[in-house]
C-alpha cells in the first residue's frame, strides 16, 4: 500500500520536491510531462473531476486488445514488460519501474512481451460518468 501512495503522489504532478527528503522519507519522481508518449499535449476533461486507479494484470503473451481512452491516463509497470502499439506502427516498450503518460483518444494495444505476468498500475484523470476505455472493433488502419 505504501508503494501505491507514492505512485499516486507522483502521478498527480506535484512539484518534484513537494516532500522534504530526510532519513525516513525518500521521494523519487516517476513521471512529469505535459504530453502523452506520442507527443500530443495533455488536456484535462471538463466536468466533475474523478480519478480512478486500477491494477491491470496481463499473462505472458496476453494483450489488452485495441482500445482508446477518452481521458488522460498514466501507467507504472510494477512487474514484467509492456509493449504498447499504435496503428501507425509506433511502439513503446516499458519494463518494471518505468512510467508513461498514455495516448489520449488514440487507438492502441498493450501486450505483455515478457515471460512473467505483467502488473501495471494505471491512474485515469477523468470526469464523473465518463467511460475510461472504449474498445475498438478491430485494429484500426494507419
Amino acid at each position: 500500500m505504501h508503494r501505491f501512495a507514492a505512485v499516486l503522489l507522483a502521478a498527480v504532478a506535484l512539484p518534484v520536491f513537494a516532500l522534504e527528503p530526510n532519513a525516513q522519507l525518500k521521494s523519487t519522481p516517476l513521471l512529469k510531462t505535459t504530453t502523452s508518449w506520442d507527443g500530443k499535449p495533455l488536456a484535462w476533461p471538463a466536468g466533475r473531476a474523478e480519478v480512478t486507479a486500477l491494477l491491470v494484470e496481463i499473462a505472458p503473451g496476453g494483450e489488452t486488445g485495441w482500445h482508446r481512452h477518452p481521458v488522460p491516463s498514466f501507467g507504472y509497470v510494477l512487474e514484467g514488460t509492456l509493449e504498447v502499439s499504435l496503428a501507425d506502427g509506433r511502439r513503446k516498450r516499458l519494463n518494471a519501474g518505468e512510467a508513461l503518460a498514455e495516448v489520449v483518444d488514440t487507438a492502441h494495444d498493450g501486450r505483455n512481451v515478457g515471460t512473467q505476468p505483467l502488473k501495471l498500475l494505471v491512474f485515469y484523470a477523468g470526469s464523473a460518468g465518463t467511460a475510461l476505455t472504449q474498445k475498438e472493433a478491430a485494429a484500426p488502419a494507419p
